[in-house]
């Protein structure tokens, strides 16, 4: 009787400190994404990686902060040194005994090194080719790209995803991805100069509905205006509604940001003026996405607009 006593004694006292253990974690799973979700979607503004993605890795990786790695070396996301790795260096029992880790001065690093290690590795290139907003796209290509040898990874970041609502972070927000310098080089128009053309060596960075463009001159391409702005050129493609590259004829708005899921205030609605005229075009002269007024509207995909059709903008 007495055995079965403490038995029964250890059985609660086990399962008690599991729940305070799992009330821990919540709690600080709370807090992390408190603290750096605005970091988050900075960096998602800078290199265009989800906002949502980086905190789940975060997370994920991290233990909410609370790893060894994260605590002493400021290191969040399990990023190895590397062969091209400059920068200070720890050492971690991970796959193999004593691993070379990265270590940086402050978590904002961390950040930064996670955005640019995504962006410029060209095994991860192919996410950039997913929508801001696709997050399963992007947990299963962080796996298929060998971002972890888990074969759960990708099911671990959904997961987070969706329990603590980590899409909201993504949404609302226009991704500039050109680098820091560019933009600082750059001559950012107020929205009511944005029908001037500018055409010199020095580009002009226009602004529609709060997006980034500019006015193509003789001889761009796609490809070359992607090198310039430091993108892909399937994002510039994705960027402009488009699935392959067209001819840029001198004056052909291209941006170079995400566009907008709805229209600047005082653009409701546009009535089509002729036959003839794409809801592409559309698209582009009010900077809003494709999918956002084919979905206000419910139209479907290649629809043909008609003379005095009503579309919805916001």
């Amino acid at each position: 009787m007495k055995r079965l006593l403490i038995l029964l004694t250890a059985a609660v006292l086990l399962a008690a400190g599991a729940a305070i253990a799992a009330v821990d974690l919540e709690t600080a799973r709370k807090d992390y994404i408190d603290l750096y979700s605005a970091l988050a979607i900075s960096e998602m503004e800078r290199t265009g990686v989800p906002a949502s993605i980086t905190l789940a890795q975060g997370l994920l990786e991290s233990g909410a902060g609370r790893s060894t790695l994260a605590t002493k070396a400021n290191n969040h996301f399990g990023i190895k040194c590397g062969k091209a790795w400059k920068g200070e260096k720890t050492y971690h029992d991970d796959d193999a005994p004593q691993e070379c880790f990265r270590s940086y001065s402050k978590a904002l690093d961390s950040f930064k090194d996670h955005s640019d290690f995504l962006r410029y590795y060209d095994r991860y290139k192919s996410l950039f080719d997913l929508e801001i907003t696709d997050y399963k796209g992007w947990c299963y290509g962080l796996k298929a790209a060998g971002y972890a040898t888990d074969p759960e990874y990708a099911t671990k970041l959904i997961k987070l995803i969706e329990d603590y609502d980590l899409t909201r972070f993504d949404k609302g927000t226009v991704v500039k991805v050109s680098s820091p310098d560019q933009l600082e080089k750059a001559v950012i128009m107020p929205a009511n100069y944005d029908e001037q053309f500018h055409f010199s060596l020095e580009r002009t960075i226009y602004q529609k509905n709060g997006v980034a463009c500019i006015y193509s001159v003789a001889g761009d391409t796609f490809d070359s205006i992607a090198l310039i702005y430091d993108l892909f050129p399937r994002e510039l493609l994705r960027f402009n509604d488009l699935k392959e590259p067209v001819e840029l004829l001198p004056g052909t708005i291209v941006y170079i940001q995400a566009k907008k899921n709805k229209a600047a205030k005082g653009l409701e609605k546009y009535i089509v003026g002729e036959d003839g005229e794409s809801l592409r075009e559309i698209s582009q002269r009010f900077a809003v996405k494709m999918r956002s007024i084919e979905k206000r509207n419910k139209l479907k995909k290649g629809v043909a607009l008609v003379k005095e059709q009503e579309l919805l903008l916001r």
